[in-house]
């Protein structure tokens, strides 16, 4: 099984107060994996490290390297990681646009220009988050009048419009009932069948549901990191065994 993304002794610190510690990984190719730890434990600042989010701020020191397919991320443009790695963060982002303009935001701006192709695109994508038969008459309606679960899907949706190859999640069911979080979590199962999907999670049920692979960080520190299952059922740190046994967290 290939890794689309390896993570070589990656630290990361903010006004000298480290947040990431020597994190060493390989994230598989067309897999879930889940990130999950305490809060505070820097879940989010990694997986924001994955496509460059991090370089933004400007009290960040990054050190280490994340290749993506054999290539440092910080030796490739900046655009072209984010075309390739796309991001949907906790609390739903669409844009004050319609659904439709949502959709055909990013192909728009990488120069697809026939109407007949955005159409397309738009469409596939909508179904393959499981949208389209709710919104298809509404394409026109504001995005942010969709519920915050069909909100969330909408920005999978706009995501996928690029083509990315992976696909970041931070937290993205945290805001969502039982029905609209199972809608996702199904979803996500299917798309990993063509994307690599990374997600942060503070539900360990969720990890345990739809990852093949989690990597427990506590502290900055990857604690372990292996088969999901096996990582649930045969821990080999006590901190993960007490971690999902409920003791701290």
């Amino acid at each position: 099984m290939s890794e689309i993304l390896e993570i070589k002794k990656l630290s990361v610190a903010f006004d000298n107060k480290k947040i990431l510690k020597n994190i060493n990984m390989a994230i598989k190719e067309k897999k879930i994996t889940a990130i999950i730890g305490p809060s505070g434990c820097g879940k989010s600042t990694f997986i924001k490290c994955l496509n460059r989010m991090v370089d933004e701020e400007k009290n960040a020191v990054i050190n280490g390297e994340i290749l993506f397919e054999r290539k440092n991320i910080r030796d490739i443009e900046k655009e072209y990681v984010r075309e390739n790695i796309g991001m949907v963060f906790q609390s739903p982002t669409p844009f004050p646009l319609s659904i439709y303009d949502n959709m055909a935001y990013a192909p728009l701006y990488y120069g697809v220009k026939d109407k007949k192709k955005l159409k397309s695109i738009v469409e596939e994508k909508l179904k393959l988050t499981n949208l389209y038969e709710e919104v298809k008459d509404n394409l026109n309606m504001k995005a942010t009048k969709l519920s915050g679960g069909q909100q969330q899907r909408l920005c999978i949706a706009r995501t996928l419009t690029v083509e990315p190859k992976i696909i970041l999640l931070d937290e993205p069911c945290s805001a969502l009932d039982i029905k609209n979080t199972e809608n996702i979590e199904n979803m996500l199962k299917k798309l990993s069948d063509k994307y690599t999907i990374v997600i942060v999670t503070h539900n360990l049920s969720q990890a345990k549901r739809i990852a093949g692979y989690t990597a427990f960080i506590l502290n900055g520190e990857i604690v372990e990191y292996k088969e999901t299952d096996d990582l649930f059922n045969n821990p080999d740190d006590l901190r993960t065994k007490q971690y999902i046994e409920g003791v701290f967290g």
